[in-house]
């Protein structure tokens, strides 16, 4: 740290000066106002449309990625392209994927979803791989004794093991996706980020107080639905494990 300290242009001065700035930045802000209702109601509502998308999307694909990852059920041959495909989903921010998706396929919501689709799958994947690869195998092995399939092998013998903390992973990720979609927006991949951007760029800063507030309240009542949502499985499963 100490080292790190003497490299980088650091100074008390600049910090204390830095702090006088962002009080005149701040006193600027207050009190927020709601310059553009519409603009600001069709940035939170594409927000939480790319995030839901997105989410579904990456859930599902994330389920068979991280099956093939996980290394107690699969062979080599199948986790590793797995894992591959799953550390390159988390090698880059999601802006940084945005910003290619924008090439890609061009402004608006479509880009946004795709980052966020990669970050899912980057999360969720390994996430479910290594739930899976702490189960206790004795199940699994009791449900393959019986002769069922590979696929009734992981429904009964897998999925019961890993649904309560897959179902936590899930509402996780949404919540995630809910702050990643707004910064997205920055870079022109749609939702509420583009707004604040634009306010931020006309120095509309009361109106950039009123998009933070209105981000914050998004996201605490995405986590208000996500406590709750994790509630209802995870009691739901405690009385069918009774």
């Amino acid at each position: 740290m100490i080292y790190a300290l003497g490299r980088l242009d650091f100074s008390w001065d600049r910090f204390v000066t830095g702090l006088d700035n962002g009080a005149r930045f701040i006193g600027r802000m207050l009190p927020p106002r709601i310059a553009q209702p519409d603009s600001l109601a069709k940035g939170l509502i594409e927000s939480l449309e790319i995030a839901i998308l997105a989410s579904s999307m990456g859930i599902l694909l994330s389920l068979p990625i991280g099956l093939f990852a996980a290394r107690n059920l699969m062979p080599v041959w199948a986790t590793w392209p797995a894992r591959a495909i799953i550390a390159a989903a988390r090698s880059f921010h999601p802006v940084i994927v945005a910003i290619i998706f924008v090439k890609a396929v061009g402004f608006g919501a479509l880009a946004g979803i795709c980052a966020l689709v990669v970050a899912s799958i980057g999360f969720i994947g390994k996430l479910f791989a290594e739930a899976i690869e702490e189960i206790s195998l004795k199940q699994v092995e009791a449900v393959r004794a019986t002769g069922a399939s590979f696929m009734n092998v992981i429904l009964f013998g897998v999925l019961p093991q890993v649904f309560g903390r897959f179902i936590g992973f899930a509402t996780y990720q949404l919540d995630s996706n809910l702050r990643n979609s707004t910064m997205v927006g920055i870079v022109g991949a749609g939702g509420i980020g583009g707004t604040l951007f634009s306010a931020f760029q006309r120095f509309d800063y009361d109106f950039v107080a009123a998009i933070l507030l209105s981000i914050i309240a998004m996201i605490m009542a995405g986590e208000v639905l996500a406590t709750w949502v994790r509630g209802v499985f995870l009691e739901k499963g405690k009385v069918d494990g009774e």
